[in-house]
């Protein structure tokens, strides 16, 4: 799999989510197996590139290529300009957000809905790729099925945008009227797909191995994006390209592996954000961590009292070394087992995860 000239290690990529895909979660879902990972989206407007938040989310240091960053806007000439921008800060790769479904974004007409106005929407990949195209550097989109049920024209942006030079196309297989409701449906997605040539990528509820499988056998897709099921499980990553590749589930991880993950993860978090931020921010990562183990609710109860990076350091680390008491794994998640295909022995033949 390749975008532009760049190869990728596999074709289960990791989706950008605000708030969540910075630097550190990035990298550590990189090492973790992700083939690709997008940055969170910086905006199109010039007088909040100085500000901290984007200067952070525009902060690659130490990150495996290819560097994609996400813009989003309303405005063509804008939407150039930060492309530019994000370019000279080391973007590798500028991904257009026509996806997301927050009302702050829509209501700015940004995000999915631009959906609504194709001839803006269209005015805007041209004037992305412009700026793009003589500095080698490819252009992707990221967008939804549609506006609403009655109106998906996901097939009719994506050929536009495959004509005006978009190398890759991402569709998460919701409407911007679902949010996150719902279930993502692929039909849209199998279409998308046999109009382009360029690779497209599936996206939505897409929680376990067999559900990658499924998903590329059943729209024909190039890959896979994960976002949801990554939150407090990066090791997802490493467990789907594993499957894919043998037809065997790695066993869960080590209660010790997934202490030391944590910890790395939340140095290299205080180390972008500063100890008084990067405690406070770093408090979701550490609950979506512990949500599904003995005594997770909790901890992490007490753990959002904490507002010392010391004190939340020492807090994780004898959280498990409590837990290492009681198993050896981290216990599977719930969706793990459901909506598998009828038939399959599931985890009939586990190979053991790197410790």
């Amino acid at each position: 799999m390749k975008i532009g000239t760049y190869a990728l290690a596999n074709n289960v990529f990791v989706a950008p989510m605000a708030g969540v895909t910075d630097r550190p979660f990035r990298m550590l879902c990189k090492a973790l197996g992700a083939g690709y990972a997008v940055s969170e989206m910086v905006t199109s407007r010039r007088d909040l590139w100085d500000t901290l938040k984007t200067s952070r989310r525009a902060n690659h240091e130490g990150e495996a290529e290819p560097i994609a960053v996400q813009i989003a806007g309303t405005d063509a000439r804008m939407m150039a300009d930060a492309a530019a921008y994000n370019i000279d800060r080391g973007a590798q790769i500028v991904d257009i957000n026509m996806g997301c479904p927050a009302k702050k974004v829509c209501n700015k007409w940004a995000g999915s809905a631009l959906m609504q106005d194709e001839t803006l929407a269209l005015q805007i990949v041209e004037a992305v790729v412009a700026v793009c195209s003589p500095r080698n550097v490819p252009v992707t989109l990221k967008m939804r099925t549609g506006w609403a049920q009655e109106h998906k024209n996901a097939v009719v942006i994506a050929r536009a945008a495959e004509g005006a030079g978009v190398q890759m196309v991402t569709v998460h297989g919701r409407t911007r009227e679902q949010g996150y409701k719902g279930f993502a449906e692929y039909d849209t997605i199998a279409e998308v797909k046999t109009w382009l040539r360029i690779p497209v990528v599936a996206n939505g509820d897409i929680d376990s191995p067999e559900k990658v499988r499924d998903v590329l056998a059943y729209t024909g897709a190039d890959a896979v994006m994960l976002g949801r099921v990554a939150q407090g499980r990066p090791w997802i990553f490493r467990e789907v390209t594993h499957f894919m590749a043998t037809g065997t589930h790695l066993a869960p991880p080590l209660v010790v592996e997934v202490k030391r993950l944590l910890v790395d993860h939340l140095l290299d978090h205080y180390s972008l954000y500063g100890a008084f931020t990067g405690v406070r921010s770093a408090r979701k990562h550490i609950g979506w961590y512990v949500k599904s183990l003995p005594g997770g609710e909790a901890f992490r109860a007490a753990m959002n009292l904490l507002e010392d990076a010391d004190a939340q350091l020492l807090a994780v680390a004898a959280f498990f070394d409590s837990l290492g008491g009681q198993m050896d794994r981290i216990p599977l998640a719930g969706n793990e087992r459901a909506g598998l295909v009828p038939g399959l022995k599931q985890y009939e033949n586990i190979e053991e995860s790197a410790a």
